[in-house]
């Protein structure tokens, strides 16, 4: 059995174990394999084994990906967006995760209206307040939010963070509870053409803690293909 396969079948199982363990149903979490850094074959491998929702930080490498692989796929914008990218990529990805300021936005706002299509998006949210890290704050979020809520071309799907890098997975349990306390208070609020529908934390050393936390995203890349390569950008 290949590395991938069996690496896949892995991450499921342990998906399947987490959901039993807080009594969700597996189906309500989706694995996204995050193919940043990855050569075409390692993809098409994963899409062989079942994968149909890839993850991408750079808009350059996406777009060539989905030029090169099978249409069915779902594509994840998980990386940081500059507005100057965002035309080539609003055609083509599924599911933006990596909103984080109004002005990024009104940006994927004016471009998705000349193709007249609405973007999903995610805002992602620095929980754990690390200066390294993208994001808006907690507290910055419902507004944001509201003032996106305005746009036409855009739907709100959601939230998402990037929890610290730790080697005890339990250590960032509060990151995910407070994502998901955000994601409730924002659903109370009723906001129009905001759907929160989504929850995208959790990655290959932690995505077990994000599930019973309440992910419906998790995004795996060294879980399924091992250590990243940068040689192949």
């Amino acid at each position: 059995m290949s590395e991938i396969r069996k690496n896949i079948e892995t991450v499921k199982k342990h998906m399947e174990a987490a959901c039993e363990k807080c009594g969700r149903d597996a189906g309500e979490v989706r694995l996204i394999a995050v193919s940043k850094t990855k050569p075409l074959p390692a993809l098409q491998e994963a899409y062989t084994y079942g994968c149909r929702d890839f993850g991408e930080n750079k808009v350059q490498e996406l777009v060539e990906k989905y030029e090169a692989m099978p249409k069915d796929i779902r594509w994840h914008m998980i990386g940081h967006l500059q507005r100057n990218k965002v035309k080539y990529l609003v055609d083509k990805v599924f599911l933006i995760h990596s909103v984080d300021s109004l002005r990024l936005a009104q940006e994927i706002e004016k471009e998705a209206a000349k193709l007249e299509k609405t973007v999903n998006i995610l805002i992602e949210v620095n929980v754990a307040e690390e200066e390294s890290k993208y994001g808006v704050t907690a507290e910055e979020t419902p507004a944001l939010i509201e003032e996106i809520a305005k746009m036409p071309h855009i739907r709100v799907k959601g939230l998402m963070t990037i929890a610290p890098y730790v080697e005890d997975a339990e250590e960032n349990r509060q990151y995910f509870e407070k994502l998901n306390k955000i994601y409730v208070d924002i659903i109370h609020k009723n906001i129009d053409n905001v759907f929160m529908e989504e929850l995208s934390m959790g990655m290959t050393g932690d995505y077990e803690v994000a599930i019973t936390e309440g992910a419906t995203y998790i995004r795996v890349g060294t879980g399924i293909f091992g250590e990243r390569n940068y040689g192949n950008i």
